[in-house]
């Protein structure tokens, strides 16, 4: 009885940590908006959110004496850096300077049917009539979402299906290296690339700091709660629940940056742009437990 309910405690605490990462990740939109209006630029905000976390990253990989990937797993993991998340990240937070928070945030959680997808076209995966379903629900999500004029410029709204895509590759590269190298090293490695990138991009173009507190507030939240904390929350109850239903419990971010878009940032949705964002859950759920 005593090892039941010790199961069964194990098990809940991973759903409450990878709770907790959904929601800290999903509050990066708008920590970002706080920070585009103190008068930070995306490149500046990313330099900021991954040399800070990468610097945690570390502490935590000193002091778990956590081993790094090397040969060709390292260089790997340092292009996902240095191509991967720089592009994803540069075309999600440029996008958010050109659509609301929640339209953007929407948008993004169309990888799931575009990794569906490419591992059917790339890895030859079958495309059961249930996957196809999602998909078809993910696009008409998407054109409801977006409506005749958006809640954005074209140009955002691109960038932000763009970042979508290159999060998909992203990931596909990834499920193909991370099974080499443990998941804190792999993710401090990736981090730290990417830092090194924005440091070039923002010595090159130069860098425009937020001019407030509470916009410095929001970069080292971005840094700390959004990447640090929803990066090690999600391992943490990965490790206790498996990968379904972690990636099932994800889906909770869209709907709290959504929440947390009209709470705090006022952006308003129409009934149809809610209708595209249910289907796009829906797609999203389906694709993460099929």
């Amino acid at each position: 009885m005593q090892d039941t309910h010790s199961t069964a405690a194990h098990r809940w605490m991973g759903v409450l940590l990878i709770v907790i990462s959904a929601a800290a990740f999903g509050a990066l939109p708008i920590l970002t908006r706080l920070a585009y209006r103190a008068g930070a630029d995306p490149p500046t905000v990313l330099l900021l959110r991954y040399a800070i976390a990468a610097v945690v990253m570390v502490v935590i990989v000193v002091a778990r004496k956590t081993p790094l990937p090397r040969g060709r797993i390292l260089c790997g993991l340092i292009l996902m850096g240095a191509v991967g998340y720089v592009g994803q990240s540069l075309a999600y937070f440029t996008a958010l300077t050109l659509a609301s928070a929640s339209l953007v945030a929407l948008l993004l959680y169309l990888y799931p049917a575009i990794v569906t997808m490419l591992s059917a076209l790339f890895f030859k995966e079958r495309l059961t009539p249930v996957k196809l379903g999602a998909l078809l629900l993910a696009l008409v999500g998407t054109a409801l979402t977006i409506g005749p004029m958006g809640s954005g410029r074209v140009p955002g709204i691109l960038l932000a299906l763009a970042a979508a895509v290159i999060y998909s590759g992203y990931i596909l590269v990834g499920s193909r290296l991370i099974p080499h190298a443990n998941a804190i090293g792999a993710s401090t490695t990736v981090i730290a690339a990417a830092a090194v990138v924005y440091t070039g991009i923002v010595a090159v173009r130069g860098p425009l700091f937020p001019h407030t507190l509470l916009g410095w507030g929001a970069v080292v939240a971005i840094a700390l709660v959004s990447t640090v904390l929803s990066i090690v929350t999600f391992f943490a109850g990965l490790e206790r629940i498996g990968p379904s239903k972690a990636s099932t419990l994800s889906t909770l971010e869209p709907v709290v940056s959504v929440g947390l878009a009209i709470l705090i940032l006022g952006e308003a949705l129409n009934p149809l742009q809610v209708l595209g964002g249910v289907l796009i859950l829906c797609a999203v759920l389906i694709c993460s437990i099929t």
